[in-house]
C-alpha cells in the first residue's frame, strides 16, 4: 500500500514550500473546489458541489446547524407537537399530522418578489412530477396537501399523509420561485426531463430572482469559476464579504500549489483528501502560516455501489468475496494514519444509530481464504492466467469513480491489486464529476462498480438509498438514489415502519434490523468513514464545519475576514 502511495506522489512535481502569509480581506474570498455543479435548480440537484454553492445563494424552510440542532431558516418558527404548530389527528383510521408554517416577513427572491406558500405549493408539484429526476422525493411525497392562506400567503399548512416522526426535518424540501418557473413547467413539464433542461436555473442561472439567500450568482464560467455577490434583498444579516469566487480545480494534487500562489484563499470541503490535509497541516504549523487546516469527524460514507442488475454481481457469494478480500484496516492506516476508520455500513460512528455489534450486523473480516472459497462455491475457478473463469468467461468488473481525485485513484489501484490476488480482473474507467454524478450514478448506468461518498444528516431514514421504490428508472424520471437497484421487501417494510415510529429506542432497533439486511446482502461495499476537511485563512471568523450534509454555506452571511 505504501509503495502505491509513493509511486503516486512521484507522479507529481514537488510543490513549493513557501509560507502562505497573505491575509485575504472582505473585498474578495477565492475558494477552491474540485467538483463542478450539475444544475443549480435546488429541487433537481444531487451533487454535493451544487449544494455547497446553493447554500450560499438559497435558503430552505429549516436546516440542521453545526451543532446538529434543527432550526428555522426561511420560516419564523420550527414547528413541533410541543409548541402547538404541529398537531396529530386521525382521519378514516389513519394517523396524520397537520403542520403550520409561516415565512419570515422579509423573505424574498433576489428580484424583490416575496417568498410565499405559493412557491412551496408549486415546488411540491414539480418535485412529484414523474418527468423530473429528484434524488429524494419522499420529503415531498409525505406531504399530501398544502393549503396556502389566501389572506396572508406567507402562512401555509402541510397535511402529511402519515404521522411521521421526522415531519419537521425538511431541509431537503427545496423551493423555487413560482413567478419565474411556472411558465417553464407549464410548457415543458409533460416531456421527459423537459423542465430540467429548460428551467431558468439551466438556461439563465445568473437571474437574480432564482435565489433567496445572502448571495446571488453574478457569473458562471463552466470549467473555471462561479462568482457570488451579496443579494440586496436578503431578509437576514447582510454579508460582509463583497465577492466570493468559487474556483474549479479538478485535480486534488494541485490545490496546495494554488493556495500558495494566491490563486485561491481557501480550500472548501470539496478539496483535500485526509492524507493531503494531514501533510499540509504539519507544514502550515511549522511555517506559522496565516492559514489553518480544519478537521471535523463527519457523516460521510465512502463506498462502492454494486450494480445488482449485473448477472455476475447478482450472486451474493461473489459480492461477499469482494468484501472479504479487502484489507480496509491496512488501507485506512496507510492513507490516513488511522485518523479515518474502516466503514461497516452506511451509518457513521458519530450518529446515534451506529452499531458495530456483530449480533446486529454482519462484520466482514479480511480473509483472502474465505473470499476464494466463496468464489469457488459460485463456480468461478482459477485459470492458468491467474484469473477465474466460468462458462468460458473471465471474472472481471469495471470500477468507476470521479476523475482527478488522486486519493480515489490510489484506492482504485489498491483494490485492483487486492482483487487480482483472488482472481478478479478490474478495469478502471473514471469520469468528470459533472458527468459521473449527473448521468452515470444518477441514472444507474455504471456496469458494475461505482465508488463515491454519501453525506447525510444524523438519524436519516435511508428511504432514498435503500427502498425499492427509490430505484431510478426512466418511468420515474430517474428519481431516487438506490443506484445499486437493491430490492428487499423486509427492508421496505422496516423503512415504512421507521417513518411512523415516534419512540427513539424502538426506531433505533428497527434501523439495526435494516443494517443487518444491508450488511448481509452486500448491495454496497463499505470502504471508510470520512471527515469534513477545509483550509481557511486564520482571519476568517464565523466559519464552522458541520460534519453533515448541510454545509458551512448555510451561515455564510456570518463569515468575516478581520
Amino acid at each position: 500500500m505504501k509503495n502505491y502511495l509513493l509511486i503516486l506522489l512521484m507522479m507529481f512535481p514537488l510543490l513549493s514550500h513557501s509560507a502562505i502569509s497573505r491575509k485575504p480581506s472582505n473585498n474578495v474570498l477565492k475558494i477552491g473546489m474540485t467538483q463542478e455543479f450539475e444544475n443549480m435548480n435546488p429541487i433537481i440537484k444531487q451533487m454535493m458541489a451544487t449544494s455547497y454553492i446553493y447554500e450560499m445563494v438559497g435558503r430552505t424552510l429549516v436546516v440542521l446547524d453545526e451543532k446538529g440542532k434543527w432550526i428555522p431558516q426561511l420560516v419564523k418558527k420550527y414547528p413541533t407537537l410541543e409548541n402547538g404548530l404541529a398537531k396529530m389527528y386521525t382521519e378514516k383510521g389513519v394517523k396524520k399530522i397537520k403542520v403550520q408554517w409561516e415565512m419570515k416577513d422579509l423573505a424574498s427572491w433576489g428580484d424583490g418578489t416575496p417568498v410565499t406558500g405559493y412557491d412551496v405549493e408549486f415546488s411540491h408539484k414539480i418535485a412529484l412530477s414523474k418527468n423530473i429526476s429528484v434524488g429524494e422525493t419522499e420529503v415531498y411525497a409525505q406531504v399530501e396537501k398544502i393549503i396556502v392562506d389566501k389572506k396572508n400567503p406567507k402562512k401555509f399548512t402541510f397535511i402529511n399523509e402519515k404521522a411521521k416522526w421526522s415531519f419537521n426535518q425538511l431541509a431537503t424540501f427545496q423551493i423555487v420561485p413560482k413567478h419565474l418557473e411556472s411558465a417553464v413547467f407549464d410548457k415543458f413539464g409533460k416531456d421527459k426531463e423537459g423542465y430540467s433542461k429548460n428551467s431558468i436555473y439551466s438556461v439563465n442561472p445568473t437571474h437574480p430572482g432564482l435565489y433567496n439567500g445572502p448571495y446571488k450568482i453574478q457569473e458562471i464560467k463552466l470549467g473555471s469559476h462561479v462568482t457570488l455577490v451579496p443579494n440586496p434583498t436578503f431578509y437576514g444579516k447582510a454579508p460582509k464579504i463583497q465577492k466570493i469566487i468559487l474556483k474549479l480545480i479538478p485535480n486534488t494534487g494541485t490545490l496546495e500549489a494554488n493556495l500558495r500562489s494566491g490563486n485561491i484563499d481557501m480550500i472548501s470541503i470539496l478539496g483535500l483528501t485526509l492524507d493531503q490535509a494531514i501533510s499540509l497541516d504539519k507544514k502550515l504549523k511549522k511555517e506559522k502560516s496565516s492559514h489553518r487546516v480544519n478537521f471535523k469527524q463527519g457523516l460521510i460514507y465512502e463506498h462502492i455501489d454494486l450494480q445488482l442488475s449485473n448477472p455476475i454481481l447478482k450472486d451474493i457469494n461473489v459480492r461477499k468475496a469482494l468484501v472479504h478480500s479487502i484489507n480496509r484496516q491496512k488501507l485506512t492506516q496507510a492513507l490516513f494514519e488511522g485518523k479515518q476508520t474502516p466503514a461497516l455500513h452506511n451509518v457513521a460512528p458519530i450518529d446515534t444509530w451506529f452499531t458495530k455489534d456483530p449480533k446486529k450486523v454482519v462484520v466482514y473480516k479480511y480473509s483472502r481464504r474465505k473470499a476464494k472459497k466463496l468464489l469457488d462455491k459460485a463456480g468461478w475457478k482459477m485459470g492458468k492466467d491467474g484469473y477465474r473463469h466460468k462458462d468460458g468467461k473471465k471474472l472481471g468488473f469495471q470500477l468507476m469513480t470521479t476523475s482527478g481525485n488522486k486519493l480515489r485513484e490510489l484506492v482504485e489501484v489498491y483494490l485492483q491489486e487486492e482483487w487480482k490476488k483472488i482472481g478478479v480482473e478490474i478495469s478502471i474507467k473514471n469520469e468528470p464529476p459533472r458527468v459521473y454524478f449527473g448521468e452515470t450514478v444518477k441514472k444507474s448506468k455504471f456496469p458494475a462498480m461505482a465508488m463515491f461518498a454519501w453525506i447525510s444528516s444524523p438519524e436519516n431514514t435511508p428511504r432514498s438509498t435503500f427502498h425499492s421504490k427509490s430505484i431510478p428508472t426512466d418511468k420515474n424520471g430517474y428519481s431516487g438514489q438506490n443506484a445499486p437497484r437493491w430490492k428487499n421487501k423486509s427492508v421496505d417494510k422496516l423503512i415504512d415502519e421507521i417513518d411512523v415510529t415516534f419512540d427513539s429506542d424502538k426506531r433505533k432497533e428497527l434501523v439495526h434490523k435494516v443494517l443487518y439486511h444491508y450488511t448481509n446482502e452486500v448491495p454496497v461495499i463499505p470502504l471508510y468513514y470520512r471527515s469534513d476537511i477545509s483550509v481557511t485563512p486564520k482571519n476568517l471568523v464565523g466559519y464552522k464545519l458541520t460534519g453533515h450534509q448541510f454545509s458551512s454555506g448555510n451561515h455564510v452571511e456570518g463569515w468575516e475576514l478581520k
